[in-house]
């Protein structure tokens, strides 16, 4: 599985910016997607989730600030990000997982895009 993200970029404090994570699979829907971030010098951190079911979890210092969705009929999850700060710097990854009929992890990484959030 392929994933594709795009729609970095920089971005003033307070602004707002939207991830976007293709997936080249057919069976994106039954695939938990979340968006990871990893700033220069810190360990890669789980930012939110949207599961197969469509629930959703964000980490704390994100809530209220971003929203996670999907699209299956597009193949394609979306990170909303607003009320942006420096702090929210980092290379944002997309993963999607699943499990396989026999019981066998699938764990695929995009690219990452990077988002830089000036004052």
């Amino acid at each position: 599985v392929l994933l594709v993200e795009s729609g970095g970029g920089l971005a003033q404090a307070g602004g707002s910016l939207r991830l976007s994570c293709a997936g080249s699979t057919i069976s994106f829907s039954l695939y938990d997607v979340g968006w990871y971030r990893q700033a220069p010098g810190k360990q890669r951190e789980l930012v939110a989730t949207v599961n197969s079911d469509s629930t959703t979890d964000y980490a704390d210092l994100v809530k209220d600030r971003f929203t996670i969705s999907r699209d299956n009929a597009k193949k394609t999850a979306y990170l909303q990000m607003t009320s942006l700060k420096p702090d929210d710097t980092a290379v944002y990854y997309c993963n999607a997982r699943t499990r396989a009929f026999g019981g066998q992890l699938l764990d695929y990484w995009g690219q990452g895009t990077q988002v830089t959030v000036s004052f």
